[in-house]
Formats: structure tokens, C-alpha cells, sequence
């Protein structure tokens, strides 16, 4: 009789090794994203963190949120709403229709700055007459801080990153 080999199962969770080769985040990124509480680890009976699997796709949606543009403390924010599982289709599609506003704010503003810095980029002095950022006598200075004729809508104030 031919010796029969336990089967090896997997282990229901992953190391912090694991989510971050899975995820392409690096292991400081994950410690960082459960210091702010986005995700959740336990500890093994060595003291080694383990990640439930649907880790990843929590990952995934910070990952992919960050890439859009939204604020880690708006991702925050809407994580906390979820509790500690992964967000659901449904999750996503709830989250997203609250943020297409201000993305669709943002990408107005990209193509601005894009259509309107064309022929500022190539000599840099900003003393064209025809250019958009020209400021004679400062006459915008009353409108306060910022790039007044670059904005669309009104700018979201800058956040206090810690540094």
C-alpha cells in the first residue's frame, strides 16, 4: 500500500510578508495603514502578525482611492463606515458616488492646468503677455493665497500631513 501524505492546508490567514507581496505595498506601508486603523492584523502565538485574506481587498480599495486622488483621511473616514471587513461592490459603489463630485472637480481642474500652462511650460519666466498667470500689480493679491485664475470651484485646504 502506497504511503499516503497528509495534505497540507493553507493557513486561513496571511503574514505581513504575504499581504505585501500579494498586494505590492510594502511592509512599512502596512504597518502604517494599521497604525491609522485602516486595517486589522491579530498576533500569532509567536507575536507575528496575521492578516485575514480579505485584507487584500481592503488594500486594494485604499490603493485604488489613493490613485483618484482621494485623501487618506477621507478613505478613513469611509473605511470606518465598513467596519473590519472588505468592502463590498455595493460598499464601493456607495463610496464613490459620494466622492464623484470632487473627483469630477479635480479632473476639471487637471485639464485646466493642463490646457492653460502649454505655453508657459516651455520658457518658464511667466512674463508672456498672453499668459494666463500673469499678475500685473499683483491685483489678485485681495482674493487671498493661491493660483486664483488656475482654481475651479473653490480649493480644498491644505491637510496637515504630520510633517
Amino acid at each position: 500500500m502506497a504511503e499516503q501524505h497528509p495534505v497540507r492546508e493553507t493557513h486561513p490567514s496571511l503574514s505581513v510578508g504575504e499581504v505585501a507581496r500579494r498586494s505590492g505595498v510594502a511592509v512599512s506601508t502596512l504597518h502604517f495603514y494599521e497604525k491609522r486603523g485602516l486595517i486589522a492584523s491579530t498576533r500569532s502565538a509567536g507575536n507575528q502578525r496575521r492578516y485575514a485574506r480579505d485584507v487584500l481587498r481592503r488594500i486594494a480599495f485604499i490603493r485604488v482611492a489613493q490613485r483618484v486622488g482621494v485623501s487618506l483621511a477621507e478613505i478613513e473616514a469611509a473605511l470606518a463606515t465598513l467596519g473590519s471587513g472588505a468592502p463590498s461592490r455595493d460598499d464601493w459603489a456607495r463610496l464613490s458616488a459620494a466622492w464623484r463630485r470632487d473627483l469630477d472637480q479635480r479632473m476639471a481642474q487637471l485639464k485646466k492646468l493642463r490646457d492653460t500652462l502649454d505655453d508657459c511650460i516651455g520658457c518658464g519666466c511667466l512674463s508672456l503677455e498672453r499668459c494666463s498667470l500673469r499678475n500685473p500689480q499683483d491685483k489678485l493679491a485681495g482674493k487671498g493665497p493661491g493660483p486664483h485664475r488656475l482654481w475651479i470651484g473653490k480649493p480644498a485646504p491644505e491637510e496637515d500631513d504630520g510633517r
